[in-house]
């Protein structure tokens, strides 16, 4: 019997995921993934409905979610739709900013600690728009910045620092370590550039600036509101069409570039994408803390993915601000700025992210 007529059965590869194909595009079909996405959705919309059903005039889960869908009486959907909605939407959309900013940020550094508010981003929105609230009338530029307005000031200032950072930190490429501890320092630099702005200060508008820096939904409004919403669904959605860019970027430079991936090109990109996030939710409602840095790291525990998945990120983020919200409103004695109640609840999770990553690299 010849070599040629001999049958040799190869072993044939079986995927851990079926597949499916939509015209041009193949998919992989992650039903947990799905599942796991639409319960932070309804989760999301459930907290959602709780902060507009509390307050003095107490509504019902089902009864907001019936008014929301146009029923209820007049009176109900004026107290809905025009007095609490704006700013649980606020709430709701920040926090989606914030969650799909720092999946993006610490996919491309590689780095759990990499998030706006620990590099500096948010530090530099924040001083552009103390500078405007403090300093108003002071010079041609500030001036400038005054008939702007506040939420504008601040995006300017979240991306120019951010242009900065990456122009420092650039050597052939970004290394995700050298923009992290440069990131770290200008941080310091802006929060004492904050500080001296408001102990120059006249004590009016010091208390204006606090209010601020502490992340207040305060006086949220549908003027407000829809800033944010435009600003969120454009640059979210070329984050979430970007997902597979990010996908190849986790893998490393030299296996992104195996892939074709325009390596400078992608992660430019990427990470204007998450600085205009990041600065579009301190515009809204001033700095929020570590709700990016939680928000991405949360959901890649509960999703089990290789990396921060974007859309469950930004979903476990508004889960978190409108959660925060209900928090500072109806729970506690006092009612406070959303702001101190998500650090309260972030900085005991930077402390475990620290103290694990200390562990893998003594291991």
């Amino acid at each position: 019997m010849s070599l040629i007529d001999d049958k040799v059965e190869l072993p044939t590869t079986v995927p851990s995921r079926p597949g499916f194909r939509v015209g041009p595009v193949s998919l992989v079909r992650r039903t947990t993934m799905v599942a796991i996405t639409a319960g932070l959705l309804l989760a999301a919309f459930l907290l959602l409905c709780i902060n507009i059903g509390r307050g003095d005039f107490a509504i019902s889960v089902p009864t907001v979610a019936e008014i929301l869908f146009g029923g209820g009486t007049k009176v109900e959907r004026f107290i809905v739709m025009d007095l609490r909605l704006p700013r649980a939407l606020t709430a709701l959309l920040t926090g989606l900013a914030l969650g799909i900013s720092g999946a993006i940020t610490q996919s491309i550094l590689r780095n759990p600690l990499a998030s706006p508010d620990l590099l500096g981003i948010t530090a530099g929105a924040s001083a552009a728009a103390v500078a405007l609230i403090v300093l108003a009338g002071g010079g041609s530029f500030v001036g400038l910045l005054a008939v702007l307005g506040i939420p504008i000031a601040a995006l300017i200032g979240g991306i120019a620092t951010a242009v900065i950072i990456y122009a420092l930190a650039w050597r052939g490429g970004v290394q995700g370590y050298r923009v992290v501890l440069i990131g770290i320092g200008f941080n310091a630099m802006l929060i004492a550039a904050i500080q001296w702005m408001l102990i120059s200060a006249d004590i009016n508008d010091v208390a204006r600036a606090q209010v601020w820096l502490n992340g207040s939904l305060n006086g949220s409004d549908w003027a407000q509101v829809w800033p944010v919403a435009i600003g969120v669904a454009v640059v979210g959605t070329i984050a979430l069409i970007s997902s597979f860019t990010l996908g190849a970027l986790r893998l490393g430079d030299d296996n992104a570039r195996s892939l074709g991936v325009r390596l400078q090109a992608g992660q430019a990109t990427l990470l204007l994408a998450a600085v205009a996030l990041a600065s579009i939710a301190t515009a809204a409602v001033g700095p929020i803390g570590f709700v990016a840095l939680c928000a991405p790291q949360l959901a890649l525990r509960l999703l089990r993915t290789p990396g921060p998945p974007i859309l469950a990120s930004g979903l476990v983020g508004a889960v978190l601000v409108v959660g925060s919200d209900v928090i500072a409103r109806t729970i506690l004695p006092v009612e406070l700025p959303v702001g101190i109640v998500t650090s309260a609840l972030g900085g005991p999770f930077l402390l475990y992210l620290l103290v694990r990553n200390n562990r893998k690299v003594s291991v």
